[in-house]
């Protein structure tokens, strides 16, 4: 469970930019919003900024949205139910072995790029009373799933929750190693190398 910031076919540029005169609709302004949460964090969030980044006027804005926290409310509502919805899909297409879905998991996740950028954003913001209770709740749901997973795989209750929050933390913490403090990133190379460590360590 572990993205690359540096994956190639991953961008944050707004992809509505040069749309001046289009009316945007609440999804544009939701999904502008989280690119901008990934670039530049939460407290960055402005409607007037983010406007500019969008290529429309603020008055727009006010078509969907009382204020700025009425935004970021109904971004995080996105992300987390997006995060959800491709688990659940991811789950459902990775086969029936449960090694195999372990494996097909942490493959899948390791390429999710921009998700990882706006969960580490996130992290900074804990103390924001809409985002840590999403943030809980997120967690929890990705922990519970990891422990069910490791138990198909045949680790008895324990052991399973043990390996579940391993797994977790070890996520969190390459995030924070690669994202918040910036550590010089890791080439494809080495990254594709520490994903397969990472597999043969954790998934029994």
């Amino acid at each position: 469970m572990f993205a690359d910031p540096a994956k190639p076919g991953v961008t944050s540029e707004p992809a509505r930019r040069g749309r001046p005169h289009a009316r945007l609709s609440a999804s544009d302004w939701e999904r502008g919003a989280l690119e901008m949460i990934a670039d530049e964090g939460v407290a960055a969030l402005a409607v007037e900024a983010l406007a500019r980044r969008l290529g429309v006027t603020k008055g727009s804005f006010y078509w969907h949205f009382k204020n700025r926290e009425a935004l970021l409310q109904a971004a995080l509502k996105r992300w987390e139910a997006d995060d959800e919805r491709e688990l659940q899909q991811h789950i459902g297409a990775a086969g029936d072995h449960p090694r195999t879905r372990l494996d097909a998991l942490f493959r899948w996740v390791s390429g999710e790029a921009q998700a990882h950028r706006i969960y580490a954003a996130l992290l900074q913001a804990l103390d924001h009373p809409l985002v840590k209770p999403m943030m809980t709740r997120v967690s929890q749901r990705r922990m519970d799933f990891l422990v069910m997973a490791f138990r198909q795989a045949g680790l008895d209750h324990d052991a399973a929750r043990h390996r579940a929050r391993l797994t977790y933390a070890a996520y969190v913490g390459f995030l924070q190693l690669n994202l918040t403090l910036e550590l010089p990133h890791l080439s494809h190379q080495q990254y594709d190398a520490y994903v397969e460590h990472v597999i043969a360590t954790l998934v029994p």
